[in-house]
């Protein structure tokens, strides 16, 4: 059955607190999930989070890709057939990501509600047996919130130690260097050796002030797992500085968006790995293409969200396990679902750091 209809739904959830980066602080999730339809009135989900610092899109743009040239783009499609949709779909328009990522998810979604597999079953391939079938659960790290002043730093270190009972690895979101100097320092005094700690500094710095800060914190023993986006997107060789400082793995995430930033990622020697979301990527197929290609070049490969509903995790999760069922599991960086001030868990949850995803057609659950 072929896509009869695409329609937009906006929606703004409270977070449990203020989610506090270098480019923004956010107390809601602001998104519009996108509902594909095909003839017998069998519906998708997919999710378009709009954030202008982040995706630079807005629930108006979304609304006017969606019910304009990307739904000229995949009416009349049959969803199972991604070959040749999707191609059409990410050349329909310029950029508008997140919007050609919720209108992608979707129709993968009613491809796999159509043949009553989950959705990571059906983007793994029909040939996938053995230890390529994607497993029902990935491992997610735990993001923390900036602190944009001493003052803050007791509260996170609480908050830390509290979810450390249930997260191994804890991502720390972090602003302008004079604040942020000492608090992993402090983070791995609390929490001990046993925790892996991340780093996402959001573009905040110049590459010699990432070199400075990222070398005073493994000197004082924090032992920084990684750091994400220490400078601005559009400066690989100042990426290529960092990395080539040796202090710390570096993960590339604002710098990649296709298959040609990973090239040029790659080229500049820039990461040792890339975070893939898929508002950035533009939807399950294309953040796949990614992965591939970033493997190819031997880097390592995490998923990513944003804040978002579980519409647009769920999504994520199922790239995830097909990621770890190709290459080995990872831990990833799924966390949205844990900020949410009214848990959802019809489609996926929460099990210490393990994120199970449903069993059920497409991503499961289901919205009205």
């Amino acid at each position: 059955m072929s896509i009869a209809g695409l329609s937009c739904h906006r929606i703004r959830l409270p977070l449990v607190s203020p989610f506090v980066t270098a480019q923004r602080v956010a107390s809601h999730v602001e998104a519009v999930l996108v509902r594909a339809v095909d003839d017998d009135g069998v519906d998708g989900w997919g999710e378009a989070v709009t954030t202008w610092r982040v995706t630079g899109e807005s629930s108006a743009s979304v609304a006017a890709a969606v019910e304009g040239p990307l739904a000229d783009a995949v009416l009349g499609a049959e969803p199972s057939d991604v070959a040749s949709w999707a191609p059409t779909l990410e050349h329909a328009v310029v950029g508008n990501a997140a919007a050609r990522s919720a209108v992608a998810s979707a129709l993968v979604d009613v491809a796999a509600r159509q043949a009553g597999v989950p959705l990571a079953e059906l983007l793994a391939g029909a040939g996938a047996s053995g230890r390529e079938r994607p497993r029902g659960a990935v491992r997610t790290d735990m993001t923390l919130a900036a602190v944009r002043t001493p003052d803050e730093l007791d509260g996170l270190i609480a908050r830390a130690v509290a979810h450390a009972r249930a997260f191994g690895t804890l991502k720390v979101k972090v602003v302008d260097a004079p604040v942020t100097r000492d608090v992993l320092v402090e983070l791995r005094r609390a929490l001990g050796p046993e925790v892996r700690l991340r780093v996402d500094a959001n573009q905040a710095w110049d590459a010699g002030t990432a070199v400075d800060v990222i070398e005073h914190w493994q000197d004082q023993g924090a032992r920084i797992e990684l750091v994400e986006q220490p400078v601005a997107a559009a400066d690989l060789p100042a990426l290529a500085a960092v990395r080539a400082a040796g202090l710390t793995a570096v993960l590339a995430d604002e710098a990649v968006h296709t298959v040609a930033d990973v090239d040029a990622v790659a080229r500049h020697d820039a990461a040792d790995g890339v975070n893939v979301k898929l508002s950035k990527s533009g939807g399950p197929v294309q953040a796949l293409l990614i992965a591939d290609r970033a493997r190819a070049h031997g880097l390592d490969v995490l998923v990513g969200c944003m804040m978002e509903s579980t519409v647009g995790l769920a999504t994520s999760v199922a790239v995830a396990a097909v990621l770890d069922a190709r290459g080995g599991p990872r831990v990833h960086d799924l966390d949205a679902g844990m900020w949410l001030a009214t848990p959802d868990d019809s489609r996926v949850r929460y099990e210490g750091d393990v994120l199970v995803r449903s069993d059920g057609p497409g991503i499961g659950g289901g919205l009205s």
